[in-house]
């Protein structure tokens, strides 16, 4: 069967070793490494026929994987963090090279092999980041977004190593290369957002219209997968360019529906990358030369680990994301595989030092997991034993908040949902991470802190361990998952009120226990039918009513169950409409003008009561039987349509006012 065979071999053994660390509480990608070692070449029994075509087929798990994370990460929300990961991205990378040339000195390698050896150990793997923030639910955070940024950095810089590297003795024929790859990449970006604001959401808009959710997973597989093979044709790296097409594509009305087409095959292609990597590994290598293999290891995940540490501390991180940074990337990235081949290649690197950092890239990579996870209790540890970095607060007096209300975020739905607060002198707190949203905040004095919402510590700040309500403003489903995550495991009993942008989202907040949802996007369309009928005729009461009839609707499709407000307001809609009330503006020669309401006798004549009279702004609720009417005097009638009209007719010149 050849590589069909080859593919269920590697499916089936990556589900067994899947279900192994299931039970024992570990990654699944653990599972999938140690796959690929059992039907790898070294091993015997059970063997994949065709290791290159596999390897081939895992680049499309790579692209899928950036593709993915370009739908869920917009520009808005990368550029919050451009300065470490521009900045801070390009010190890493020169620190971590100048770093492993001194290891490659230690080793007795030449200058070459050295830098070559820096640059390898430079780099840092995108797809078991990911995965490991993943299935740790913390993708979404400050620090999973710094470490992305940093990512980028790191993947666009594969493309001057691999024209640099080889040309280390005659770089004078390598920097034209270089200068000409800075171009294509120039021009890619160019014809990249002028495709991504033109011709894909025209052509998204294309295909949604006819329904087929075949063509349309077609369509966006098309697109990433096509754009990145562009890329790749031009001399740019091919993951490269399926990023930035999900990029673009998630500034669309689709992203979201996008991203959940496409997770099946990017998590099937992703389980292929990583069984590959387990084939890569010779236990018989291993086993001799455990030695070097670990000295190589130590010396990279203390070195890096030092660099990531301090990184953030230039650029004004503090608390968690320095330890975040250190024990999640420290690893030897999966492009180093590339750059490795290219060196032997060239006869730069021997197959020795070749199979040495392939051995020490796969056990950094099976390390990660495990490090990542000491995340959280090392910094537990750090705040009970060491004094911790202060979280900045604006306008919050009182640091020890109880039975209050956090915001978290305080862009515009937040400020909104904060003046209420304000208004009704309900203690509340705001959290906010984007400096521009936060000094609009400032300026509008709501109690503030500052950080990410989805970072333990700054939930602590905020007190939600004493609070009685979460409200997530926020609009991303990955974000607001992070932050209840966090939030449920400071106050398992918390009451969370989250915001969603489609069906699909309301489920996942199911999943995670938060039942109150709004969406927005809904609300508005309520309001702008509620607009357009009162602009064709419809009576207040009717109008009124559809919207509820809307509204109970949206709730069934949201899965939100009925409370005891709900279930109030319920109530009050169905007797509101047994009651018709309908305002009316008596004109100058309306024949009730000019008289008392018991001389008008509106009840025997019509059937309808007079129940409220609005005069010059003031509202007089169940006016005297001696009150006279007057001119523009606006009164509220409670009755059926029938007994509408009858006082209509009795008095004259009216003018409906609903």
């Amino acid at each position: 069967m050849g590589i069909a065979a080859d593919i269920i071999i590697i499916v089936v053994a990556a589900f067994i070793g899947a279900l192994l660390m299931q039970r024992l509480k570990q990654p699944l990608i653990l599972g999938y490494m140690l796959a690929g070692v059992a039907i790898g070449p070294y091993t015997g029994g059970v063997t994949i026929s065709d290791i290159h075509e596999i390897e081939l087929l895992a680049e499309i798990g790579v692209a899928l994987l950036l593709f993915g994370l370009g739908l869920e990460f917009s520009f808005k929300e990368l550029m919050s963090v451009r300065r470490i990961a521009l900045g801070g991205g390009i010190i890493q990378i020169v620190l971590t090279i100048a770093y492993g040339y001194l290891i490659g000195q230690l080793l007795g390698w030449n200058w070459v092999t050295s830098v070559w050896l820096g640059a390898l150990i430079s780099l840092s793997s995108t797809m078991v980041i990911l995965k490991t923030l993943a299935n740790q639910g913390n993708i979404g955070t400050l620090s999973s977004r710094v470490m992305i940024g940093i990512l980028i950095v790191q993947d666009l810089a594969i493309v001057p190593m691999m024209i640099i590297l080889p040309e280390m003795s005659n770089l004078e024929t390598g920097l034209p290369a270089l200068g000409m790859a800075a171009v294509k990449a120039a021009v890619f970006l160019v014809v990249m957002v002028v495709a991504g604001t033109r011709i894909f959401p025209m052509l998204m808009r294309v295909v949604a219209r006819w329904n087929s959710r075949e063509l349309f997973l077609l369509t966006i597989m098309a697109i990433g997968l096509g754009i990145g093979y562009g890329t790749y044709l031009v001399g740019l790296s091919f993951a490269f360019g399926a990023f930035i097409a999900g990029m673009v594509l998630s500034e669309s009305d689709y992203g979201h529906q996008a991203l959940s087409d496409i997770t099946p095959l990017r998590d099937l292609f992703g389980l292929l990358f990583f069984t590959s990597i387990g084939m890569l590994i010779d236990p018989v290598f291993l086993l001799e030369n455990w030695g070097s293999i670990l000295l190589l290891v130590g010396l990279v995940v203390v070195g890096k680990g030092l660099i990531f540490g301090l990184l953030p501390k230039l650029f004004g991180y503090g608390n968690i994301i320095p330890i975040a940074l250190a024990l999640t990337m420290f690893q030897i990235g999966e492009f180093a595989f590339v750059l490795a081949r290219s060196g032997v290649k060239d006869g730069t690197l021997s197959k020795e030092q070749y199979s040495l950092v392939l051995a020490a890239t796969i056990v950094t990579m099976v390390m990660t997991p495990l490090v990542s996870g000491l995340t959280g209790p090392l910094y537990a540890f750090r705040r009970r034993r060491l004094p911790v970095q202060p979280l900045e607060t604006v306008n919050l007096v009182n640091h020890k908040l109880n039975d209050h209300i956090v915001v978290a975020g305080g862009g515009r739905v937040g400020r909104y949902v904060s003046k209420v607060l304000q208004h009704l002198e309900l203690p509340f707190v705001v959290i906010e991470h984007n400096h521009r949203r936060l000094e609009e905040a400032k300026e509008a004095g709501l109690p503030l802190v500052y950080g990410d919402a989805a970072q333990h510590a700054v939930l602590e700040a905020a007190g939600v361990s004493h609070a009685r309500l979460l409200i997530i403003t926020a609009p991303g489903t990955i974000t607001a998952k992070a932050i209840t995550r966090q939030a449920r495991s400071l106050n398992p009993e918390l009451h969370i009120v989250a915001r969603v942008e489609s069906i699909e989202q309301a489920e996942k907040m199911r999943q995670l226990g938060i039942y109150e949802v709004v969406h927005p996007e809904f609300e508005a369309s309520i309001e702008i039918a509620r607009t357009a009928l009162y602009h064709l005729g419809f009576s207040a009461s009717e109008i009124y009513r559809l919207a509820d009839d809307m509204r109970k609707e949206a709730r069934e499709m949201l899965g939100a169950p009925l409370d005891e407000a709900h279930v109030f307001s319920d109530k009050v809609q169905d007797v509101a409409r047994l009651m018709d009330v309908t305002w009316v503006e008596l004109s100058e020669d309306s024949a009730l003008v000019g008289k008392t309401l018991s001389e008008t006798d509106v009840r025997r004549e019509t059937g309808a009561c007079i129940v409220a009279l609005l005069r010059e702004g003031h509202l007089m609720p169940n006016p005297g039987a001696g009150e006279t009417l007057r001119h523009r005097d606006v009164v509220a009638i409670l009755g059926d349509h029938e007994q509408v009209l009858a006082f209509n007719e009795l008095a004259g010149r009216v003018e409906d006012l609903n």
